[in-house]
């Protein structure tokens, strides 16, 4: 699996390897990261994240150790039908303790890492933008980076049953996971702890105790963690019948001298150059309007108008990530995208399965579900002058849908 060119890689460490005793008993003995939600386990559904960030480098997945080959197998079948695109993947055996198994996972990391994000697999509800939220302070200088959410309960310390504190709750933040650190300080503080036998419940701690900085950033309500058997309603979610919809974009770009083509997030070798304020991926803004006509939030003109100079040069990629965070706050499931490239020039077929695919990994879709079509107008039209490019996209969802899990452990032939 092809690395990113990044020169400063950011791997992600998965925890996939705890044995999560608080849910086990209402899931039949399942450990909670492998739990089946949505036709995957939990831990397939943090790496689709990281996939789609736009910023992570790789995965480390770590497993119990007597599960660790079983979860390769199902690795390698999910990625067969589930591209991570670009995003490579490992996997190593975990240890007794978190604690453990982030040193662990750590001692896996490639040797060109230089920072990681430590995430807790049970947490499948992550976004991209906390992701590159996390990313963007790690590479303006922070060590130790953590999201965190104001507290609202007004928080006391007890001794034997009665009340001995109260803490002032505008100093308090509960803190989520991906964690982001430098790899370097981040295992020198593991190797302290394992000398010290310093135990703590996560790598902010190992840091503090080291005297590093810990910044924070904003946290996500919806970054919840699976941990108690109530909390299987939040994947079981509404129970309201769901409706579909349908959503349809239309974009086009003249050729001329700007930017190099891109057509769903693939670069298209000695193709021509379009004239564009963002990247200019046709396809991809054509997508995108076909998604907000499903959620009935209008086009991506409205959204991210090309007379503001942060658009320019944007990725269509990173703008699609935002778009689909609208439609999941408006409630809408993606189901299915149909997609149309109509250019007389370059030649689109040799590209067309590398396009589809990369649109699938973004749109967190099965490539079963998003299909692709590349055709001419025979010389009629601007675009068979050979003077631009045009794309047509239809999708269909759901409003409504309520997220499906079960304790099934999918097999490898997924």
């Amino acid at each position: 699996m092809p690395e990113n060119s990044r020169p400063e890689k950011i791997w992600a460490l998965i925890l996939a390897a705890g044995r999560g005793s608080r849910l086990a008993a209402a899931i039949g003995g399942l450990s909670k990261q492998f739990l089946c939600w949505r036709g995957v386990p939990l831990y397939w559904h943090a790496a689709r994240t990281m996939s789609r960030s736009a910023v992570v480098d790789g995965v480390v997945f770590v497993f119990p150790p007597e599960r660790c080959a079983a979860e390769e197998e199902t690795l390698r079948a999910l990625h067969a039908r589930d591209d991570l695109g670009l995003l490579p993947w490992l996997t190593t055996a975990g240890g007794a303790l978190r604690q453990d198994s982030v040193r662990l996972g750590l001692a896996a990391l490639p040797r060109e890492t230089r920072y990681v994000l430590v995430h807790d697999a049970a947490r499948p509800f992550l976004s991209p933008a906390l992701t590159r939220r996390i990313c963007e302070a790690l590479r303006r200088g922070a060590s130790a980076v953590v999201p965190g959410l104001p507290v609202t309960d007004t928080i006391k310390l007890v001794d034997n049953g009665l009340v001995t504190a109260t803490l002032p709750r505008a100093r308090l933040a509960a803190v989520q996971t991906p964690q982001g650190f430098d790899l370097n300080l981040l295992r020198q503080a593991h190797r302290h702890a394992q000398e010290a036998g310093l135990t703590v419940t996560d790598d902010a701690a190992l840091m503090e105790a080291q005297g590093h900085d810990v910044h924070i950033v904003p946290g996500e309500a919806a970054n919840m963690k699976i941990t108690n058997p109530e909390d299987l309603a939040l994947l079981a979610g509404s129970q309201t019948m769901p409706r579909p919809c349908t959503g349809m974009g239309y974009d086009v770009h003249r050729y001329g001298p700007g930017r190099p083509l891109k057509l769903g997030g693939v670069p298209i070798p000695d193709g021509p150059e379009v004239v564009a304020h963002s990247d200019g991926d046709v396809l991809l803004h054509a997508l995108m309007d076909a998604l907000l006509g499903c959620a009935g939030l209008g086009d991506i003109g409205r959204h991210f108008p090309d007379n503001q100079a942060r658009f320019e040069g944007i990725s269509s990629a990173v703008l699609l990530d935002q778009v689909l965070e609208m439609l999941y706050g408006a409630g809408v499931t993606l189901c299915h995208a149909d997609l149309t490239i109509v250019a007389q020039a370059p030649r689109l077929s040799p590209f067309r399965e590398e396009i589809r695919k990369n649109v699938a990994r973004l749109l967190g879709l099965d490539k079963a579900h998003v299909n692709l079509k590349a055709t001419t107008e025979e010389g009629l039209g601007f675009t068979g002058r050979a003077e631009g490019i045009k794309a047509y996209a239809v999708v269909s969802a759901l409003t409504g849908a309520a997220p499906s899990f079960s304790t099934s452990i999918p097999s490898p032939d997924l």
